[in-house]
């Protein structure tokens, strides 16, 4: 069985309480205002870092102030205000789950797992730090900081530790002071700022004392960061000469789901370019992708199925970053 010292909680609470992030989702003057501040940011904070998030969250509480005002906004307001962040289904998840929260729960968060794992948007991870921070439940947000943390204390590769079975086996241990959502964040905070993926900063962490990885005096191998991954595109683009451009709703590609698009084909060595004129090669990045992109053209006064016009200059509807650069660079063509 893997034990858990009984002063690892209060040692990284004091550590905690010195040395936090001033971050906007952490200051609030009542619960609502905390209910709201809480769900946003963990919704931003899905596969995206701290320092990206915060000007959104800023921008975001500054026009949408309450979760109710929330709850009645547009989606259309909503993802553009979210634009350039990524993922935006979690955008829409967030709005579903605003409504049901405020119109179906009276504005109350549901307070145990398998109800608030209902929600839209919200799985294990998000389910388990919600409920932690809102409602100080003894649970843990088992993310990677919470792996990396608990590996290193145990001195063992992650895919060989159950880490759920040893937060639930040390419960009492872990959640003995009725401060367990300040452990939820300030655990996520010191895998972040002490015991980070590369370069932990041994000499200054207060628990290096009960971590195995420390006293071993040796290195040991993690989970690796996601490598980057290198494709190319080629991007076929339908004009008319009323300036429209043709788009489709879905897209084959995982990153790029469900939005506003033109035709895209990941590029092979036989190139079926007949009849489309070439007008740039650019290079983009997706999250862990790194796209090589050749932009092709063609103006027609038919549109294939499957694709409607849509104006290069109507702003009115939310178009993705990556579909706007391409805008960009056919606006030229006129």
């Amino acid at each position: 069985m893997h034990t858990i010292n009984s002063n690892l909680s209060k040692k990284i609470i004091t550590w905690y309480e010195n040395n936090k992030r001033n971050l906007p989702w952490r200051i609030y003057s009542n619960p609502k205002k905390k209910l709201y501040y809480r769900l946003l940011s963990e919704f931003m904070l899905q596969q995206t870092q701290v320092k990206t998030v915060i000007p959104y969250f800023e921008r975001f509480t500054s026009k949408i102030k309450t979760l109710k005002r929330l709850s009645t906004t547009s989606e259309r307001k909503v993802l553009k205000l979210w634009e350039g962040l990524g993922y935006y289904r979690r955008a829409k998840n967030l709005i579903k789950t605003a409504r049901i929260i405020v119109k179906k729960n009276n504005s109350v968060l549901p307070k145990t797992l398998e109800n608030i794992k209902k929600l839209p948007g919200i799985g294990e991870y998000t389910g388990n730090i919600l409920l932690a921070l809102i409602y100080n439940q003894p649970r843990l947000g088992i993310d990677g900081n919470v792996k990396r943390i608990l590996s290193r204390i145990f001195f063992k590769h992650e895919k060989k530790l159950n880490f759920k079975e040893i937060i639930d086996k040390n419960k009492k241990k872990l959640f003995n002071n009725n401060r367990n959502a300040d452990l939820a964040e300030a655990i996520m905070e010191f895998g972040a700022l002490i015991c980070k993926p590369q370069d932990p900063t041994c000499k200054i962490c207060p628990i290096k004392n009960n971590c195995k990885f420390f006293r071993s005096g040796k290195s040991i191998k993690f989970t690796k960061l996601n490598k980057t991954t290198k494709r190319n595109y080629n991007i076929f683009c339908y004009l008319n000469k009323k300036r429209e451009i043709g788009l489709k709703k879905n897209s084959t590609l995982g990153f790029l789901k469900e939005y506003n698009l033109p035709i895209i084909k990941e590029r092979s060595n036989k190139k079926n370019l007949k009849n489309w004129n070439f007008l740039c090669n650019y290079k983009n990045s997706i999250s862990n992708k790194k796209l090589n992109i050749d932009l092709y053209y063609k103006f027609s006064k038919k549109i294939p199925k499957g694709l409607n016009w849509f104006s290069l200059y109507r702003n009115e509807e939310f178009i993705p970053t990556f579909t706007k650069k391409i805008f960009k660079r056919v606006e030229n063509l006129y």
